[in-house]
């Protein structure tokens, strides 16, 4: 720490250091050293108490998923209204509104993709049922053993019977 007769910057030499702390260590013993009447504390505040959470403005507390998953579905809303709009004031131009063409016209793309999500999700189920395929590849003489083994174990002092069959 500075001391205020000596400027920043500058260090102290052994004698000077030695000189200092026996300063600094009368001055603590002696009686008429002024006393600090205040002390702060400067560590930080904790950020939990014992307070409840208080409601704050704007959207409601949710998860990271949840905040981007909502963030998305108002964006497509917002998007949704100028389409519409515009194909609300082309059918009105044209003066052929019929509900029946109309309900049908804003059906069929979301029908379409159902059933083409369905596809998609039955292709994948297809692909990873089906085994998988080993390539395996030798050099020099090979030998195959299709043996089979197996046990049978019966009666009332179990009788263990191994059968090694080789084909």
């Amino acid at each position: 720490m500075n001391h205020p007769d000596r400027p920043a910057g500058r260090a102290l030499s052994q004698a000077q250091q030695e000189a200092e702390a026996a300063r600094l260590i009368a001055e603590g013993y002696s009686d008429n050293t002024p006393v600090a009447t205040f002390y702060r504390d400067v560590t930080p505040v904790p950020t939990t108490g014992y307070a409840p959470p208080v409601q704050q403005s704007g959207r409601a507390p949710m998860s990271q998923r949840a905040t981007d998953i909502s963030g998305i579905m108002l964006s497509a809303g917002l998007a949704s209204v100028p389409i519409s709009s515009g194909i609300s004031l082309v059918m009105w131009t044209v003066g052929q509104v019929n509900p029946v063409v109309v309900g049908i016209v804003c059906v069929a793309p979301i029908a379409f993709l159902g059933a083409l999500s369905r596809a998609f999700k039955g292709a994948k189920e297809v692909a990873e049922a089906a085994p998988p395929v080993i390539h395996q590849h030798y050099e020099g003489n090979v030998h195959q053993d299709n043996s089979t083994h197996s046990t049978r174990t019966s009666g009332l002092f179990a009788q263990t019977k191994n059968d090694n069959r080789r084909r």
